[in-house]
């Protein structure tokens, strides 16, 4: 890990001491419920759905077992819901027909399936407390902004972040990415004048140029 990663890193973590998962769940399938839900859309509209289909439906079984047309009505509006309660509806019988347990590292998480890679790094760092890092939007964007990844795909991303960050570093860093992305780094207004990253930012630096 280099000076100036661990730079990054601290200035992150102070800025961002309580970032966490935003996402409200009881149990680890409840947070892959949510996390699929999450989908290009936000943890506060996720967060009103769930609120409701908890209390209706918490359990692979219940997904299961719930039909489709009805699960789609609980989910419209986070988008996508077709797709996304096909999604909650196959992952529910891969978790039934694995012995009704999510299982919790990545790997198995992702023979789940509806299970990607980043709801699996979810998943696994934050129910399980592995160490993963998660390439969302934010992740995504903040990272090859500051510099500490160049790179066309989140897979990218997450190798070079892995290859740049100590491994009890990674789903913290997770967590502060996520939490710069949404409050600081935003997408079409970055705040770089109030950033404490600014001299360490590749973005900032092309653009005082």
């Amino acid at each position: 890990m280099t000076k100036n990663n661990r730079e990054i890193y601290n200035i992150l973590a102070d800025l961002h001491e309580n970032a966490q998962c935003e996402l409200n769940f009881s149990t680890p399938f409840e947070l892959i419920v949510a996390v699929i839900l999450s989908a290009q859309c936000t943890d506060k509209r996720v967060n009103m759905v769930t609120e409701r289909l908890f209390k209706i439906a918490s359990t692979p079984e219940a997904f299961v077992a719930m039909p489709i047309e009805e699960l789609e009505e609980h989910i419209k509006s986070c988008g996508f819901y077709h797709n996304k309660a096909k999604a909650l509806k196959e992952m529910s019988e891969s978790v039934l027909a694995m012995g009704g347990v999510l299982p919790d590292t990545r790997e198995e998480l992702m023979k789940l399936r509806g299970v990607g890679r980043k709801t699996a790094n979810v998943v696994s760092a934050v129910a399980f407390g592995k160490n993963a890092i998660a390439v969302d939007t934010h992740v995504f964007r903040v990272s090859n902004r500051i510099g500490i990844a160049d790179a066309g795909t989140p897979e990218k991303v997450e190798e070079q972040l892995m290859a740049g960050f100590d491994e009890e570093l990674w789903s913290r860093l997770h967590h502060y990415l996520i939490f710069h992305g949404r409050y600081m780094c935003k997408a079409q207004k970055p705040n770089c004048d109030d950033c404490p990253l600014k001299s360490h930012c590749k973005y900032y630096k092309n653009c005082k140029k």
